[in-house]
This record gives structure tokens, sequence and C-alpha cells, in this order.
């Protein structure tokens, strides 16, 4: 795998033309904090369920401790390239995949950060029907309804909406929803955490400590999923005032986002035990306030679907449209994740799915390889095996744990 010292190819044009503003220690905080966090602690508590909670815990930490790893390695091979190897220009992980494997190397991070994204939007779509099915209830009543199941019919509810918002070209147009979901979520998921409290004081259920390893692997695929943001660390490191502290204000924001995953897995799984489901706001009861928090989540999702759809379609308009915009080409990309989010059972099964399939290679098999190809020539011993170990790790999480995967969906659990 040698460096492509050639001009950049017309798909490495840079997006904008004009520098964005660099950003303060705080807003490199906050944009890593809202990279990060998604729909994927939504799945952590029937992953302690499985694994029991203090495998899930361990679990849960060396993941996060794997992945600020692999993103600090990601930096430090950027910098390496741009300093001694004549890369000025390399703003993203595609563009570190070209100047190290050429445009097979693009295209590869390119085609993997695709079906991650698509993956998001699909456990998104899952999650809304999911939810909003529940929130409807009596379902044998809303089946009668041309024959479809509630979920069903409230993913193809949701679809021409989803045409509308895909079909905005910009993201300055779509900031405003983003900014709306945001604030929707934190104070969904803080009404979830604090109802779980007075839950688990009343019910106290029985609860399992260690799951045994047939579902490790399982559990590392939800967890990858859930920490899954390595193809934002460069632009964030790019746009970071001091690029010096960068490293610490990641290492802190990965702690933190830590603390809350594991709080907000353990709490739900304490307050359900084995009742907990793979979408854990199915356990809330009825009520207001339940109906609101619930409502609220599916509402920060669907406006989020359009934002994690746009690198798909920055990759497949670049190389299909020549960087043109093409509404067709969206619209069949969303028709194309409905039809997928259909056939999927199992929210947290499938977040495991792509953890394991995608997210692993993205996370950690790829940030290794790369940082060892560039420092081969230069790194000791314990560097070299530390690369290697990493790689190693992370092409069994991702065959092992997509085979468990794909077990739990298409065989018996």
């Amino acid at each position: 795998m040698g460096f492509q010292k050639a001009e950049t190819p017309p798909e490495d044009a840079p997006l904008l033309s004009k520098a964005p503003p660099l950003s303060s220690n705080f807003k490199t905080f906050a944009n890593i904090f809202i990279s990060i966090v998604g729909s994927g602690v939504l799945g952590l508590p029937y992953c302690f369920k499985k694994t029991g909670w203090i495998t899930g815990l361990l679990m849960l930490f060396l993941v996060a401790f794997l992945t600020y790893h692999c993103m600090m390695l990601l930096v430090r091979t950027r910098r390496k390239l741009q300093s001694n190897e004549g890369f000025p220009n390399l703003n993203s992980f595609g563009d570190l995949g070209y100047a190290i494997g050429g445009p097979l190397g693009k295209l590869f991070v390119d085609v993997m950060i695709g079906f991650s994204h698509c993956g998001f939007c699909v456990s998104y779509l899952i999650f809304i029907s999911t939810t909003l099915a529940n929130l409807a209830g009596d379902g044998s009543r809303w089946s009668l309804f041309l024959g479809f199941t509630p979920k069903v019919l409230f993913l193809w509810g949701c679809f021409p909406f989803q045409l509308g918002l895909n079909a905005i070209p910009s993201l300055t147009l779509l900031a405003p929803l983003s900014i709306f979901a945001d604030v929707v979520d934190i104070a969904a998921k803080s009404v979830v955490m604090v109802d779980e409290v007075f839950v688990y004081m009343k019910n106290r259920p029985p609860l399992e400590a260690f799951g045994g390893w047939s579902v490790f692997f399982y559990g590392l695929g939800v967890a990858v999923y859930a920490f899954e943001g390595i193809g934002m660390v460069l632009p964030l490191e790019s746009e970071a005032k001091d690029k010096e502290k960068f490293g610490g204000v990641l290492g802190v924001g990965m702690f933190l986002i830590s603390l809350l995953y594991a709080a907000f897995a353990a709490l739900s799984y304490f307050a359900f035990g084995e009742e907990t489901q793979g979408i854990i706001t199915t356990n809330l009861g009825p009520g207001l306030v339940s109906g609101l928090v619930q409502l609220g989540l599916c509402i920060n999702l669907f406006f989020t679907f359009p934002l994690m759809m746009n690198p798909v379609y920055e990759v497949v308009e670049r190389r299909l449209c020549e960087s043109r915009y093409c509404l067709w080409l969206r619209w069949l990309l969303v028709l194309g994740v409905s039809l997928v989010a259909l056939l999927v059972p199992n929210f947290a099964d499938f977040l495991s799915l792509v953890g394991s399939s995608v997210c692993v290679i993205l996370s950690f098999v790829l940030p290794a390889m790369f940082h060892y190809s560039v420092f081969k020539e230069e790194m000791d011993w314990k560097c070299m095996v530390s690369d290697v170990a990493v790689m190693v790790f992370g092409l069994v999480v991702a065959v092992k744990g997509t085979c468990s995967s794909l077990f739990n969906i298409f065989g018996n659990d």
C-alpha cells in the first residue's frame, strides 16, 4: 500500500470554497458530543440484558478507549502526511484513504462510510415506526387497515415527508432542524433516566451480571455502533483552533460520553431487568409524559435522517453525477433505506449488525492499518504490535459479531 503523490483527483475537490471558522475548545467539545451521541444509546440497555450488566460496562469502556485510540491514530497519520509527505489537503477519512491507498483506497473508505450512514438511517426508521406503533396501541385494529402492521404503516407514512426533507440540497438549510432535534433529544433522554430511577426503586427486578462469551461479540457490535463518529474526527480536528489540545478535548469528550452511555444503559436494565426491550422506550408505561418522551425521540431521529444521509449523497453524486445535485438518486436511496428497514425485526440486533460489519472496519481496522502504513519505517516493536493487535481484534469482532448478529436476526434468539 504505497502513498499516492499525484495531484488530488476531481472527487477530492473541497466541498466548500472558503475555510470554515476555527472552533474554540468548548465548541470542539460540543461538536464531538453531537457527532458521536446518537440512536445507538437506545439499544444499549437491551445489549446489557443479553451480555449482563458488568460485562456490558467493561465492554462499553473498552470500546470507548479503543475508539479514542484509533481516532488519535487517524489524527497523527494525517499530521505526518501533511508535514513530511506533501499532502496539504487531507480534510476527510476518504482523503486519507486516497493518500495511502490511491483511488481504490478512497473508494473503499467511501463505500464503508456510505454503508454505515445508510445503516444509521435504517435504524432511525426502525425506531420511529416501532415507537409510533407502540404509542398507537391495539395492533389488531391497525393491522386490518390495508392488511399492514402498524410498524409498516407508520414507516410508509414517514416516507413522503422524508422525500421532501432529503430533497433539500444544503446542510445550512437543515441546521435549524438539527438544533431543534438535539434539544428534543437531550430533554427526552433526561426524562427517561429520571423515570428509570423511580421504576428501579419500585420493582428491583433480578439482574444478570455476566451473560457469557456467546453474546460478547454481539454486544461489542452494539457498543461500536453507539460510539461511531470516526468519520468526523478529521474534520473536527481541522476546525479546532488549538490543535495541540485537540487530543485532550477529544479524550474528555469520549470519557463523558462513556459515562452517559453507561448510566443510561445500566439504569434502563436495572429498571426493567429481563423485560428490557430492543428499543428501551417501548418499556415506558402509558401516560402523557411517556408519550411525549417517545414522540420527542421520534422527532429527533426524523429530522436527523437527512443530515445522516448527506455524506451518502456527497459520495454518490460525486461519483455518478459529477458532483451535481440529483433529486431522483436521493429519492431512490431513501426508498432503498426504507425497504431495508421493513426487513429488520429488531432494533438492537440491527445495531449490532451494522456495528460489527461496517463500523468495526472504519473504527478499528482502517485507522490502525493507515497508521502502520505511514509510520512503519520509524515505529518501534511496541507500536507495531499495538497496530497489528488492533487490526486483528477488529477483524475478529467483525467476523464473529456479524455472524452473531445475523443469527439473532434470522435464527432463534
